[in-house]
């Protein structure tokens, strides 16, 4: 009878180790284990913007491997996979959809483009899986707020109003608006037409072009048709390079400005011999200066890593600044919840020479805008 009830203990022992162990199992997240995490990322490595891509990657691949090279977040090293979108709304959503569901990736980072962000959002919420600074400033990722979408650059609309009250200021009320017609473009126009309104101006056109086959030839005419003094222009790299050139040839004196999207050494390259004078609004502070402690943690890194000293390779890197921090606050019990919490306790943290903040009621990120000049050097001058 004795022996009975010892086996019988026993047995129960056995069962509630069992039992626990499958607790902990159930608790453990989606790719978290005792010495790495998992993230996930769909971008365009190849594509209409892979110039643009590529930069921004490389500044954020190298300051991961910094981190990882320093101990990682917690003692867990970060593992950053990324899938080739092509720049392709679709292919986004699929690519998602694997990282999510197949990898099981415990956040996704830096997704690049309005539409193809716009793609992966119903897979956030179904799985309640957190994306950290996603490389679009539409309008739609900051209003109303979505828990798990953290936003770091600042919006396309506010680059569009300092475009106009820069040509407002010296003199020039002629401003046309060429853009692409899907979400991101849709989104800079309303910016353009708000930012007209404010400062009592009449559009002289806006023109818009199909994302897939644009009608580069008919677009230009259009805008030259207007007698516009100035342009902005929202457009990815490619095709934005190929109706500056447009424009150039039928009039060298127009004024031209186009989004942070297009701010890259490899947009500059694109351009060639037309690139001088071109305007590009930035949403991080310059990769170069070294009188912040931002700018000289950028060039270290980027000299260690061989990273190209550039505005996009910028953006990636504090990107993933805002990623690790967010990761060290959670602490070692790392959870998806816990890391949407720990994000939102960063109100106005300064990242060296940059200001991020966040609240369960804004994931805005970053409100700095400035505007650049490519100069006949071949880079931009502030």
């Amino acid at each position: 009878m004795q022996k009975f009830k010892l086996v019988r203990g026993m047995s129960r022992l056995v069962l509630s180790l069992a039992v626990g162990m499958m607790a902990t199992a159930v608790q453990a997240e989606d790719g978290v284990t005792d010495n790495t995490i998992l993230i996930g990322q769909t971008v365009g490595l190849t594509g209409q913007i892979a110039g643009p891509v590529k930069e921004m990657t490389a500044g954020a691949n190298a300051y991961i491997a910094n981190v990882n090279k320093n101990g990682g977040v917690h003692g867990r090293k970060l593992e950053l996979r990324t899938l080739d979108d092509k720049f392709d709304p679709a292919t986004a959503a699929k690519n998602a959809e694997t990282l999510i569901k197949k990898d099981h990736v415990f956040a996704l980072f830096q997704s690049r483009g309005t539409p193809h962000t716009q793609a992966i959002l119903p897979l956030l919420a179904a799985d309640k899986v957190p994306l950290i600074a996603p490389s679009t400033g539409a309008m739609v990722f900051h209003s109303p707020v979505n828990r798990y979408v953290f936003n770091v650059r600042a919006k396309y609309q506010d680059e569009v109003h300092k475009a106009v009250e820069q040509f407002s200021t010296i003199g020039i009320k002629d401003i046309a608006m060429i853009h692409v017609d899907d979400s991101f473009g849709n989104d800079a126009m309303e910016g353009f037409n708000s930012a007209m309104d404010k400062f009592k101006l009449k559009p002289s056109v806006i023109v818009k072009f199909a994302r897939v086959k644009p009608d580069v030839k008919a677009t230009v005419a259009a805008a030259i048709a207007s007698k516009a003094k100035a342009v902005i222009l929202a457009s990815s790299a490619t095709t934005a390079a190929e109706i500056i050139r447009g424009l150039r040839a039928q009039d060298p004196a127009l004024q031209i400005m186009t989004l942070s999207n297009n701010a890259s050494q490899s947009f500059i390259d694109a351009l060639g011999p037309v690139a001088t004078g071109v305007i590009v609004s930035q949403i991080m502070p310059a990769p170069y200066l070294m009188s912040t402690i931002l700018g000289q943690e950028f060039r270290l890194v980027a000299k260690s890593y061989d990273v190209p000293v550039s505005y996009a390779a910028m953006e990636g890197f504090v990107s993933a600044k805002v990623l690790v921090e967010g990761l060290r606050r959670s602490g070692r019990n790392l959870t998806r919840d816990g890391l949407i919490r720990a994000l939102e306790t960063m109100r106005h943290y300064d990242l060296g020479g940059l200001m991020v903040s966040y609240s369960d009621k804004d994931h805005g990120g970053s409100e700095f805008v400035d505007l650049t000049m490519i100069g006949r050097d071949g880079k931009f001058l502030r």
